[in-house]
């Protein structure tokens, strides 16, 4: 009968080498980020968590728009729509400064026809920042 011989390394020495020099490289360069300071000054997140659909109402002539979901719908301070000219919603409340009037489920009919204009829907939250959150 034949011996079979087993080798016995596992990775050849020059790979070995490569993988140390590119941990050593990785590992100095998180390193220096944080020594120098380079990730202090990163910002949260701007993007809102809220899902919003639109629709017509019953006549089909006008746009509806339905707070569907999110964690940050009770941060909504009003939202506009916008299709050439502006409309503050809900309709006929020009700012609504108490946060959470918005909760799921809300829906509101606008006073804008459905035509085909695309009209864009834009919140602004508590935090003064704004986000489109729906468009026709």
């Amino acid at each position: 009968m034949r011996e079979f011989t087993e080798k016995t390394e596992a990775v050849s020495p020059v790979i070995g080498v490569i993988l140390m020099v590119a941990i050593t490289v990785i590992l100095a360069s998180v390193i220096a980020v944080f020594v120098f300071g380079l990730a202090g000054n990163l910002e949260a997140s701007m993007h809102k968590d809220v899902i919003f659909k639109t629709g017509t109402d019953n006549t089909g002539k006008l746009i509806t728009i339905q707070a569907f979901a999110g964690k940050d719908l009770g941060r909504i301070s009003y939202i506009t729509a916008t299709n050439g000219s502006s409309y503050w919603l809900p309709k006929g409340i020009t700012k609504n400064t108490d946060a959470g009037w918005l909760h799921v489920g809300w829906i509101n009919t606008t006073n804008i026809p459905r035509n085909d204009k695309t009209v864009v829907f834009t919140a602004t939250f508590s935090d003064g920042t704004e986000q489109v959150v729906a468009q026709t």
